[in-house]
């Protein structure tokens, strides 16, 4: 379908109390933060196809990330029908969970709730508390959809496992051993290239780095570690937050919270400052750090300022991205600093908090030291869509940084279009990174590949 802007005039702006094309699943699909750690394995006791669906949406039709070790077709389900609604679900569950045991091989076990299991009130902690002296631990999260997106129940999978496996701790604490919080697993089709590049940054630094989740976290043995982190790095406007928080109550750890993921070498020599400053580590090996990634990086900036310098190909000046905060942030400071684009529409889909909204907004008030823009919070594609087809972008079309959802929207447009968020059908993403130094390389191929095939 291709939107003729001519046809006919927009329709009246009106907001209802529906979501068209949603941009975030239910909370249970916090089984895909459980099946990001290596070797735990998520167990889920809800309805059947509440856990296939979280599969299919967000690792199959989101850059088709696959299942992992843990995750996808292997995740096990009570698959709880009308008689769990009548009688309570705790049999089916306490069977699920000794099979379980007996078959698949895992370092934890963690299981999630939907629904059907949180309205009947089936008591869950018992039951998991059966298995207290099984072979492989057990522990669970209740994350019925009603308890919010999977951005909350990715904080309820964290604190559960931090509570009841990690557990009390009141020895030393460890200098230059870092907790690091940040992107939402899975949701953001680029996770695992940038938790890579963040835990490559931060030990370039001088740090020791418990990155937690993806291929280079150490699984459960890292986990068991975090209490004797010297303290926590929050790297996003609010998600990882209330974690850190309590990380704070339970083990007495500080938290440094960055609200803008580095993408670049500015960003990335800003935050790698700040976190060695907040630390107390020698800067000499993070000087140096910095100043070998930046040769490098501004030495491909060099020659692809041939390119950019020309402007064959009728470059876009202005841009919109509708994404989660922390891509969102992170893209329109990278676009204003590093590419001089100005901002046109930058609208946030994961409905972040209200106790957060204040601070992020306060962000985009200081993109540049010249530049200051507004951002929205909308989760309805259709109010997204028809705010994209209002807004100037000139006697030029601009570039989108989205979904799938707006690829439509963008032909009407004659737009080219990123695809940064969920979802993202049109990627296929197996470790490509957005973030730090090398991303932010990729980055620009991405974006400047697009414009160009979209002008062919």
């Amino acid at each position: 379908m291709t939107i003729d802007l001519n046809d006919k005039p927009l329709p009246p702006l009106v907001k209802t109390n529906s979501i068209e094309q949603v941009r975030y699943p239910c909370s249970i699909a916090a089984m895909h933060s459980v099946s990001a750690i290596p070797r735990v394995i998520p167990i889920t006791h809800c309805g059947p196809g509440c856990a296939d669906k979280q599969f299919v949406n967000l690792a199959m039709y989101n850059a088709w990330q696959g299942g992992g070790y843990g995750g996808g077709a292997v995740v096990p389900s009570t698959n709880a029908s009308e008689r769990e609604v009548v009688f309570g679900g705790a049999d089916r569950l306490r069977e699920l969970i000794g099979a379980t045991q007996n078959i698949l091989d895992a370092d934890l076990f963690v299981v999630l709730t939907g629904c059907i299991s949180d309205l009947v009130g089936d008591d869950v902690g018992s039951v998991v508390r059966e298995f207290r002296d099984a072979e492989t631990p057990v522990t669970f999260a209740e994350t019925g959809g009603f308890k919010g997106n999977n951005f909350t129940g990715h904080e309820l999978v964290a604190r559960a496992i931090i509570d009841q496996y990690v557990g009390p701790y009141d020895g030393p604490k460890q200098a230059g051993l870092v907790n690091v919080w940040s992107l939402l697993p899975y949701h953001n089709p680029f996770w695992r290239g940038d938790l890579a590049e963040i835990k490559r940054i931060l030990e370039g630094a001088g740090l020791t780095v418990n990155i937690l989740f993806g291929q280079h976290s150490g699984g459960v043995a890292e986990w068991k570690t975090i209490p004797q982190a010297q303290f926590n790095l929050v790297l996003s406007p609010w998600l990882g937050l209330d974690v850190a928080r309590h990380l704070e109550r339970t083990y007495g750890q500080p938290f440094l919270h960055v609200p803008v993921l580095p993408i670049g070498a500015k960003a990335c020599a800003d935050l790698i400052r700040r976190v060695v400053a907040f630390a107390g580590l020698d800067p000499a090996p993070a000087e140096a750090f910095i100043a070998a990634e930046e040769r490098i990086y501004y030495s491909y900036l060099e020659d692809f300022t041939t390119f950019y310098a020309e402007y064959w190909w009728g470059l876009p000046a202005k841009f919109a991205v509708l994404s989660d905060s922390t891509y969102n942030l992170a893209l329109t400071k990278f676009l204003v600093n590093q590419l001089g684009l100005i901002p046109a529409l930058q609208i946030i889909t994961d409905n972040p908090p209200e106790e957060f909204r204040p601070a992020i907004e306060a962000e985009y008030r200081t993109i540049a030291e010249d530049v200051s823009t507004e951002v929205e919070f909308e989760e309805d594609s259709y109010i997204i869509h028809q705010k994209l087809l209002r807004t100037d972008f000139g006697h030029k079309p601009p570039i989108i940084f989205g979904t799938t959802w707006e690829r439509d929207v963008a032909k009407g447009l004659k737009a080219p279009i990123v695809e940064v968020t969920f979802p993202t059908t049109y990627e296929v993403v197996l470790s490509r990174s957005h973030v730090g130094y090398r991303g932010a390389l990729t980055l620009l191929e991405k974006i400047y590949t697009t414009i160009v095939s979209a002008s062919a």
